[in-house]
């Protein structure tokens, strides 16, 4: 096999094991769009050679994507997936794990009327309530993973010649996922050590606020009562051990859903719905965004606040340190999954309900009672870089340093 062929081996083995980490007499649900077929295909037999019950791929492509956008009938798009929701639902009640390879053009929905776009993202996330919070309480296995695709490769890589940009996108995810190392799957096992020492911290200092400081960004947001720190893996419902991103840099919570205040500033764009946000705003009060602006795409992003009660307000804060190696490489992905392991994040929306002390078994009510965020939608925003500072405030009132320049403090 060439260089490239056993990476790509070592990748779609790092993601059914590891990723996935699919057991014997289980099915695995594929999602992936055609330019993936070869990962894809590869992750198929991984998963059959590590015992598989039945794989089955769910394809989409971007043409067939962009098509429906400008020309299906406007009532279309208020109509709710409930065909595929019903199936995804009765698929991880019986125990199937859920893959998701993204390769999306970041720029596909470029042009096409606002209104389509959020009324597709409205029935959707409703049409996928349910199965999103048997996600958000690790009810199953899930993990995501990417592969280029040429319309996304030449965005990341534009000034590179054409016929080059695929491979450096493949060379580039190699080495974030760690697949350029001798022995992959030990390096990850030492990665996921290291972000759970940061989180075992973090949860014995119980934090009752965190300050964040930063050009353009003056925030406080408070914890709730019996919020825990997760770092790179999952336990299942089944106890199977998972990595829902790969890759992953993040050590994150969630937040008291009425307890943000203050501004904070993007400091990438954030790829939504098909569309770019950049260089955006957000001004919080008693946990609601109460002024938005953007650069570019503010009409996307007041959609994605009106979406509904919770998309206003924050459901999750992801700590990652500057020098991050995604971060180091330089290149801005305009994909949320690379992005937002190069940067401290925040995301609008839906809470993580295992981020709180027996959140796994409440329902969206309880949660909601204990201070956690709710919505259709979860949507992860990038606000860190090397001039942010993070204070974590004590239940007396004490300062300590979390974050001081981008990196950790500890």
């Amino acid at each position: 096999m060439t260089d490239f062929q056993t990476k790509l081996a070592r990748y779609a083995e790092l993601i059914v094991r590891t990723g996935i980490n699919i057991q014997p007499g289980q099915t695995l649900v594929i999602n992936a769009a055609l330019d993936s077929a070869e990962l894809v295909r590869l992750a198929v037999k991984k998963a059959y050679e590590a015992g598989a019950y039945l794989v089955k791929v769910n394809w989409s492509d971007d043409v067939v994507s962009r098509l429906r956008y400008d020309m299906a009938a406007d009532e279309s798009f208020l109509e709710e997936p409930k065909w595929y929701a019903g199936e995804m639902l009765e698929l991880v009640e019986n125990n199937a794990a859920v893959l998701h390879i993204v390769s999306a053009n970041p720029d596909l929905l470029a042009g096409v009327p606002q209104e389509r776009i959020m009324n597709y993202q409205k029935t959707y996330g409703k049409a996928m309530s349910k199965y999103r919070q048997y996600v958000q309480s690790d009810k199953f296995s899930w993990s995501i993973a990417a592969a280029p695709s040429a319309a996304w490769a030449a965005k990341v890589f534009p000034d590179v010649p054409e016929q080059e940009r695929i491979s450096r996108m493949w060379e580039a995810i190699f080495k974030a996922v760690r697949v350029d190392q001798e022995d992959p799957v030990a390096a990850w096992q030492e990665h996921i050590r290291n972000l759970n020492a940061k989180s075992d911290y973090l949860n014995a200092k119980k934090y009752n606020k965190l300050h964040y400081i930063a050009p353009g960004t003056d925030l406080t947001i408070e914890l709730p009562e019996g919020h825990i720190w997760v770092a790179a893996d999952s336990i299942s419902e089944k106890g199977t051990a998972f990595v829902a991103n790969m890759p992953t840099e993040e050590v994150f919570t969630a937040p008291s859903a009425a307890g943000v205040n203050g501004k904070v500033t993007s400091t990438k764009p954030l790829s939504y719905g098909g569309t770019l946000i950049d260089k955006f705003t957000l001004t919080f009060e008693n946990g609601r965004v109460t002024e938005a602006t953007a650069e570019q795409g503010e009409e996307t992003l007041k959609g994605l606040l009106a979406m509904d009660e919770g998309s206003a307000r924050l459901g999750e804060i992801a700590l990652v340190p500057h020098r991050s190696p995604i971060s180091e490489s330089n290149i801005l992905y305009y994909n949320t999954l690379y992005d937002e392991n190069a940067s401290n994040h925040l995301a609008l929306g839906s809470a993580y309900a295992f981020c709180l002390e027996g959140g796994k078994g409440m329902s969206q009510e309880q949660l909601r009672e204990r201070g956690l965020n709710t919505s259709i939608t979860h949507v992860d925003f990038m606000i860190g870089s090397g001039e942010m500072d993070i204070y974590g405030i004590t239940a007396d009132g004490s300062k300590e340093a979390v974050f001081l320049k981008g990196e950790w403090a500890f």
